[in-house]
């Protein structure tokens, strides 16, 4: 192992580093187990002895694999991995249903609910350009493996927005003066919009919402918390859309 490549691996900490470089890292023997018999292409494994075999491993020391890490407790193995391209081509189709994260910027909740949408079988996320980078060491830890599943896009999200409700796509928000989920009518398809952990969804955004919706407390009349956790929430409304489906 040389220094240079060290320096690599702590420039992929930042989202600079991994635009120049084209390449992201992957951490624990698990998931980049699951990125080697994926379709993403691996530049290099770094691995302690017997976990992998042949190009492009290169068979390190657990003292190697410390100066290595990005996480406080050291994994077994480390992948460079290069940045996929997706193509997110025009607005989607009415039928399918597709997640828009307007400037959501904890890397622990990116990561949580690009899971939740693995779970829920919704395989594209569409984001606002101010929307925590999803190849972040610390969102792609948090996915647990989903991040090779769901195509994660960044985009002039207002912009989509507006094209897509114009197309006759529904654009659904959470906004606590919006109808009860439980309540309302929904669709099979569309766009579930959540916002900002603490201002929720923009105005630029809100403009192209046909349909605002609200989790109720239980029940209704009870004082409670202000707000859900933005991750939370999106898993309530995924689950109701996919209930009702």
């Amino acid at each position: 192992m040389t220094k240079a490549e060290i320096q690599l691996v702590r420039a992929l900490a930042d989202k600079r580093g991994r635009a120049e470089h084209g390449l992201f890292v992957a951490e624990g023997e698990k998931l980049v187990g699951e990125i080697a018999a994926s379709a993403l292409r691996i530049r290099k494994i770094f691995a302690l002895e017997g976990l992998f075999t042949g190009a492009p491993v290169e068979i390190v020391s657990p003292k190697e694999m410390e100066r290595l890490s990005l996480l406080k407790t050291p994994s077994k193995a480390l992948a460079l991995v290069e940045l996929p391209r997706y193509d997110l081509g025009g607005v989607p189709p009415k039928e399918e249903l597709v997640l828009a994260l307007d400037e959501v910027q904890n890397p622990g909740n990116l990561g949580t609910i690009i899971r939740l949408a693995d779970w829920f079988g919704i395989r594209r996320i569409v984001c606002s350009a101010t929307t925590a980078d999803c190849f972040a060491p610390k969102v792609v830890q948090a996915t647990m493996g989903a991040i090779l599943r769901v195509e994660v896009h960044y985009v002039d999200l207002p912009a989509f927005l507006a094209r897509s409700a114009a197309a006759g796509v529904p654009v659904y928000g959470t906004f606590l003066e919006g109808d009860d989920l439980y309540r309302t009518e929904l669709t099979g398809g569309g766009i579930l919009l959540m916002g900002n952990e603490g201002r929720g969804v923009s105005a630029e955004a809100a403009r192209s919402v046909t349909r605002k919706l609200f989790i109720p407390p239980y029940p209704a009349d009870r004082r409670s918390s202000e707000s859900l956790n933005v991750a939370m929430a999106t898993g309530i409304v995924c689950a109701e859309f996919r209930r009702r489906k």
